[in-house]
């Protein structure tokens, strides 16, 4: 059954990365040392900030991210006061490596998912993207955490250079026993804003043949799907998350974003000095989220414009939904909430 899953206008969405080191050199990697910095947040900010967003509503969510979180040192304690503190639900996203052994420092009682980074069905195809080696690790990282009681999902990163593998996917994902899928478009930031949008974004066309009935085999199987809807007809109604939701992607220099798309850029709506949250001054994110264009999202036509094709009376043919509304394929006999 597919779905598109609506904003939610009562939740707090934190994406909170607490450093942006990594072990790894990913192609599409979207963080930028120079716009999110390169510090290590101490877990005192941590804690610090985390007790900002709890007080924001009382049914927030955070996904601990980097770089690699688990290369911190102190994630466990992060997660236990984010626990303490009463977070609707905690994620980790990992490349698989799995530092500081961290399934032995955290248990599934204190981490609703373990999110792994996977992005090809074959060795081959995820070790040229995310680097040699990654692949039988990340595989390794799944199943232990698997055999540990955690619950878990996946990642996978659309580009040209994977795209012909995602139907490939369900039988590993069936293999490994993995909960839930989640399928990313790549975003023309970060590296992939150097390396150009013309040798890394799949087409329109692309994405519509390939993912929905990936999506479909994969949820047959009791595995659930998440991806995002990408593009809308003309006579669908856009709506920007930041306007109607509360979501927040923090960087360890303090500056805090509502829209994924503009963190290339000194476009951020909020930042945290001596642990307290800003407003910053205009011109920033939120005075974009209010433009009304036939293209939908504001953003992706400044920034990635190459996703928009035009009819010969320059309309657009479609509308490029933001990034934040998704479709879910729930997987057969699935108790999972959408």
């Amino acid at each position: 059954m597919k779905q598109t899953v609506a904003f939610s206008k009562d939740a707090t969405n934190i994406f909170f990365h607490i450093l942006t080191q990594c072990n790894l050199k990913c192609k599409h990697c979207y963080i930028n040392p120079e716009q999110h910095g390169e510090n290590i947040l101490p877990l005192e900010t941590m804690e610090a900030w985390l007790e900002v967003f709890i007080a924001k509503s009382a049914s927030a969510n955070v996904i601990f991210l980097g770089g690699e979180p688990t290369l911190h040192p102190d994630l466990p304690l992060a997660v236990k006061k984010a626990k303490d503190l009463g977070y609707n639900s905690i994620t980790i996203d990992t490349n698989g490596y799995l530092f500081h052994d961290i399934l032995s420092n955290v248990t599934p009682e204190m981490v609703d998912y373990f999110s792994f980074s996977l992005d090809g069905a074959t060795r081959k195809t995820n070790d040229a993207i995310r680097g040699e080696g990654s692949y039988d690790i990340c595989i390794e990282g799944i199943r232990k955490a698997v055999r540990n009681g955690f619950t878990t999902s996946l990642i996978y990163t659309i580009s040209r250079q994977n795209v012909h593998e995602l139907d490939r996917m369900a039988p590993l994902l069936n293999d490994l026993g993995v909960d839930r899928l989640f399928i990313q478009i790549i975003g023309i930031r970060g590296k992939s804003a150097d390396i150009g949008q013309a040798r890394l974004q799949v087409s329109r066309s692309e994405w519509m043949d390939v993912v929905p009935k990936a999506a479909e085999q994969i949820a047959r199987l009791g595995i659930s799907v998440v991806y995002p809807k990408v593009f809308l007809s003309s006579e669908e109604p856009f709506e920007c998350a930041g306007l109607v939701a509360e979501n927040y992607f923090i960087f360890p220099n303090g500056r805090v974003y509502r829209c994924p798309l503009c963190e290339d850029f000194p476009l951020h709506s909020k930042v945290f000095k001596d642990n307290r949250l800003f407003k910053t001054p205009k011109i920033n994110e939120n005075d974009f989220f209010q433009l009304n264009i036939p293209e939908g999202c504001v953003m992706n036509k400044i920034i990635q414009p190459g996703n928009l094709i035009y009819n010969s009376d320059g309309s657009p043919q479609y509308k490029i939904a933001c990034c934040m509304l998704k479709e879910e394929v729930l997987g057969e006999n699935s108790n999972l909430e959408p």
